[in-house]
């Protein structure tokens, strides 16, 4: 009897799967490496270079001396849901049950996840506006379903009704807004707020509204909950996080308000997600919600009102035509006449990085019928210390 011919071993062809695939590698990943191999300054990547509070560090290493280390309740340590319920409340009138009504995540990217994987049929569709975080289609295409996006455009980024109302089809399920807005700066007004909700009743949608910047807003803007507006309440799924105010970014605590059944659905998906967020990080945040009040954030908008002024202000004396935005932490800044022409976002930023030594986020990629507008635009970001963005200023000024 003959032997079996013994084949060679060699590697399955591993290949993202098919609903990923279209999105490829994160344009944050190509620029974080060049801006280390050139010794940049990275004004990329929307993470601060500063801790917060010291008293949150302290109050982790409490929380473990005490014994919070073991599985926190999967809809969140207690604390933690009360602590968001009463701040919602505070700041916005919203009464939320926290036991029922609230659901601490992994960080704002895992609320809206879960958020769609959990509301989603397959075949549903998502619209949203874009510019829009570059996790919006990815995590809607995981959930087998459609996304479409209407364009904001620089410099005024306002909401184009009409347009917006024309994307509108028979199996769109969800609107899913972001405001104060990554990457454009905008803090939707009441009346756009109130055009969002007509759409919303009119068409039976769930609004999914992405507002981790809440507290971030200058000059005479002020953040309104889409759940606010009338009949929003029993629609609207409210996610935010305390990484952006609290700039803890890595310890990824953020949460999902709104009523029982809409978070009901986004925990169904996040049990088999995470389960839980890690329980000592969440008692520390419990204190920032309880002890870091509307006195604090006042003071941590005008420290990050003074580094946007100084961000602009070098832009602007660089040669960039910026959109002065009116929240979160980002600023859109139109390049044209500063490189050769016909150069896109990604051939000047990394020219950016190799000529000027800064890192901005070229943004095409966070469009899709607005794609050859975010070719003229690079995202820099702000919440950076003071000396950081001087010294980021001075090399685009000095070789302009």
């Amino acid at each position: 009897m003959r032997a079996a011919t013994r084949l060679p071993a060699r590697m399955p062809h591993v290949v993202p799967t098919k609903r990923l695939a279209p999105f490829g590698a994160s344009i944050f990943g190509e620029m974080t490496r060049l801006s280390i191999e050139h010794g940049a300054i990275n004004l990329g990547q929307g993470f601060p270079d500063f801790d917060g509070p010291p008293e949150l560090g302290d109050a982790v290493l409490q929380a473990i001396r005490d014994g919070h280390n073991q599985y926190a309740r999967p809809m969140g340590a207690v604390p933690l849901v009360e602590a968001v319920a009463a701040q919602v409340e505070r700041d916005y009138g919203l009464k939320r049950d926290p036991l029922r009504e609230v659901c601490v995540t992994c960080g704002a990217t895992e609320a809206i996840a879960a958020a769609l994987l959990g509301i989603l049929e397959p075949g549903d569709r998502v619209l949203t506006l874009e510019p829009f975080y570059d996790s919006y289609p990815a995590i809607t295409a995981l959930a087998g379903a459609g996304f479409d996006s209407v364009p904001l455009l620089f410099p005024d980024f306002r909401i184009d009704f009409e347009r917006l109302r024309a994307r509108i089809e028979k199996r769109t399920r969800v609107l899913l807004i972001n405001t104060p807005h990554n990457p454009s700066g905008r803090v939707f007004d009441h009346d756009e707020l109130e055009g969002i909700a007509e759409l919303c009743i009119e068409h039976d949608l769930i609004a999914i509204c992405d507002e981790v910047y809440e507290h971030l807003f200058y000059d005479e803007h002020v953040h309104r909950p889409l759940a606010l507006m009338d009949g929003m309440q029993d629609r609207t799924l409210t996610i935010s996080s305390t990484g952006k105010t609290f700039s803890m970014t890595g310890w990824k605590i953020g949460w999902a308000h709104g009523p029982a059944a809409l978070v009901n659905a986004l925990f169904a998906a996040h049990q088999f997600l995470t389960f839980s967020t890690a329980a000592p990080l969440q008692h520390a945040m419990a204190l920032a919600l309880r002890d870091f009040g509307p006195p604090w954030l006042e003071g941590l908008r005008r420290d990050y009102d003074e580094r946007r002024h100084c961000l602009l202000t070098g832009l602007k004396r660089a040669g960039f035509e910026v959109a002065v935005p009116e929240g979160s932490y980002f600023v859109l800044a139109r390049h044209a006449g500063l490189f050769e022409d016909g150069d896109d976002d990604v051939q000047v930023a990394r020219r950016l990085v190799i000529e000027r030594g800064v890192t901005a986020i070229p943004p095409s990629s966070f469009y899709r019928e607005g794609v050859d507008e975010g070719r003229r635009l690079l995202r820099f970001a702000f919440c950076k210390r003071r000396q950081t963005i001087a010294a980021a200023m001075e090399r685009l000024v000095g070789v302009h």
